[in-house]
């Protein structure tokens, strides 16, 4: 059975992490098929946006599989082998479709990057978010990248040097996910928010997503210079016209893709 699991229903597209016995833990299998999944997605013009979670109600993803990891090739293989995970971060980024993390239970460690990095994040009530890893005297080095561009800096430090979990409430107090759903509601607030958001047009959609990432760590005029370019092509785009026009004539856009 496929350790990540594809469907699409109308313009939302969902990738779901197949090892409920597993704690839904990110072998080298999941890893890629994630990445394959994100690409094929990112391809089909009939998906407008990215749903990521877990199969089971106990996690999202409770990070890497320890227990995966061999020692086939040495330890340098090891150190090889992890970098599948740095890849899938940044081609996250470099998408042209909003990705929308589903948390239905633990996301720690790598899960919790992986939630983290997503665009937007909705949460079940039990959802537990934290990255355990300094308490078996590893830290969290690659997915710091992803807190530091999120998180205020007391919670992140907070976070990796405690290795303490916070729940949904306070999650969603730091910024680590947009909504957290009433107790069975977890599919139609995802759902909702998806489907808001698929209905934009695709062509805005990707420009806006890559503008994000890639000025996102340029100083604040080289920043700006860019975004004055990239808003250049938004309102030259056949979409812009098409949106303005049926804010005027009031009625719902006939979205192009261009």
């Amino acid at each position: 059975m496929s350790e990540v699991l594809r469907e699409v229903s109308g313009r939302i597209a969902t990738l779901t992490i197949n090892r409920p016995d597993r704690r839904n833990t990110m072998s080298p299998e999941v890893i890629e098929g994630l990445r394959a999944g994100l690409r094929d997605f990112d391809r089909d013009t009939n998906v407008g946006a990215i749903v990521i979670t877990g199969a089971g109600e106990k996690a999202f993803c409770a990070g890497g599989d320890v227990s995966s990891m061999s020692n086939e090739g040495g330890m340098l293989g090891m150190h090889w082998a992890r970098e599948g995970f740095a890849d899938l971060l940044i081609e996250m980024n470099n998408l042209g479709k909003p990705t929308i993390a589903k948390v239905n239970g633990l996301a720690l460690g790598g899960g919790f990057g992986l939630a983290l990095n997503c665009d937007l994040a909705v949460a079940a009530p039990s959802a537990q978010f934290g990255t355990p890893e300094i308490k078996i005297g590893v830290f969290p080095m690659m997915i710091m990248a992803v807190m530091s561009r999120n998180l205020a800096r007391k919670d992140v430090m907070e976070l990796m040097l405690t290795g303490e979990r916070v729940d949904a409430a306070r999650a969603l107090a730091m910024g680590v996910v947009n909504r957290v759903a009433a107790e069975g509601q977890l599919d139609r607030v995802t759902e909702e928010l998806a489907n808001q958001v698929a209905s934009y047009s695709p062509a805005i959609l990707k420009l806006g997503r890559r503008a994000f990432y890639q000025t996102q760590d340029m100083d604040f005029e080289s920043s700006l210079r860019r975004l004055h370019a990239e808003l250049s092509l938004c309102v030259m785009s056949e979409d812009a016209t098409e949106g303005v026009m049926a804010f005027l004539e009031r009625r719902e856009p006939q979205w192009q893709g261009r």
